[in-house]
């Protein structure tokens, strides 16, 4: 008796773009790193629930041994972060793939590899976030308040490396966010100059927050955890006045008219 071989394949395959934030290492002192890392999945745990890390140690002399990395890891993941892979780089950081038993991917361009900037923020994400699809969220999570209180005005420009926070209301900028830069609220974000660095609004959770800038050129957006690196976003938009909003659980972007 002749057996029948199934050749449908049980999985479809695809490499394409997926939704990876990048983890600049700029000081390799794995207290300090886990600490402020956990300060920010505490601000927008939503975010950090979704975003796979990537860390790179590039801005570093020399890549770190086996053991500090691992002690990052370990540190990071106790902080809410999910480390997956390390950036590309050199031999070095090849050994220390191999060492650590995870895999290269390749950074998030952010702006330290731009326009001749050496620096920018540690940050999560380029968060090379691209939509995955993901299932939907349950229906008995609990929504998010609404922010309550005043809006926090800022009125300076935000530089690369600067983060601001407006925790449970909205967040004004007067001036340019510049790339590098982060700026996040509870609450809706108001950007009345250029937006180069990211935004995130939301970040408690409550999906109702809107961003709206005048001249958009962001790193990342991102509302109630769900988020978008520049390479995501329409080229048509990029300087535009712009208003991003979150339905049916995807991103949306629109000119403002």
């Amino acid at each position: 008796m002749t057996a029948v071989v199934d050749f449908e394949l049980a999985g479809d395959l695809k490499i394409g773009q997926v939704g990876i934030a990048n983890l600049r290492i700029r000081t390799l002192d794995v207290a300090r790193l886990v600490d402020e890392m956990r300060s920010r999945v505490q601000r927008a745990p939503k975010l950090f629930a979704r975003a796979a890390v990537v860390l790179d140690f590039g801005g570093l002399a020399q890549a770190p041994d086996a053991a500090t990395a691992q002690a990052l890891i370990d540190g990071l993941r106790d902080a809410g972060v999910l480390p997956v892979a390390l950036a590309y780089g050199t031999t070095e950081i090849e050994r220390l793939s191999e060492q650590l038993g995870l895999p290269l991917l390749a950074k998030f361009r952010a702006s330290y590899e731009r326009d001749g900037e050496s620096e920018a923020a540690p940050a999560r994400a380029k968060a090379a976030p691209a939509p995955v699809d993901e299932p939907p969220r349950p229906a008995a999570t609990p929504a998010a308040a609404a922010p309550s209180a005043p809006g926090l005005i800022h009125a300076s420009p935000v530089r690369s490396g600067q983060q601001i926070y407006a925790a449970q209301r909205d967040l004004s900028l007067l001036a340019n966010v510049g790339a590098g830069a982060e700026v996040m609220a509870d609450g809706s974000i108001h950007v009345y100059g250029p937006l180069r660095g990211r935004a995130l609004a939301g970040a408690q959770g409550w999906e109702q927050a809107r961003i709206f800038c005048r001249e958009f050129h962001a790193e990342l957006v991102a509302i109630a955890g769900h988020y978008k690196v520049l390479e995501d976003i329409p080229k048509e938009l990029r300087g535009k006045a712009v208003q991003i909003w979150l339905e049916t659980g995807e991103l949306r972007l629109k000119a403002l008219d």
